[in-house]
């Protein structure tokens, strides 16, 4: 029999319908303990319509700097997954560059931004 696992996320929104807290938890967690979040991507492949179907969310209290963080370390992530998932280094090798280069911009738009105030 083929096994299954769950994976719960609950989204509290406020009156205008805004994310406020993200939560979550794994069948194959530390129990029944909902973990927090300030944002989630959720990605499905649909081999069918050869689409992705996504759900992207974040609360309204994550800052900007989150925000870069996240997408660095989901870009970070997405290339070692495509080179696993693939014959090819050099693309996730560029991918990668990529996330660099983009982390390397936000931070430097940042301090540009604070030495104007």
């Amino acid at each position: 029999m083929t096994q299954k696992h769950t994976i719960q996320i609950h989204v509290g929104l406020d009156e205008s319908k805004v994310p406020e807290n993200i939560e979550w938890n794994a069948t194959d967690g530390a129990g029944d303990k909902m973990n927090q979040a300030k944002a989630m991507m959720l990605a499905f492949w649909d081999g069918a319509d050869k689409t992705a179907m996504r759900i992207d969310l974040w609360t309204k209290n994550m800052m900007v700097d989150e925000m870069a963080d996240f997408f660095y370390q989901t870009l970070m992530t997405m290339s070692d997954t495509y080179q696993r998932a693939t014959p090819y280094k050099e693309q996730a090798e560029e991918m990668r560059a990529f996330a660099r280069d983009f982390y390397k911009k936000f931070n430097e738009q940042q301090q540009r931004e604070e030495q104007q105030k």
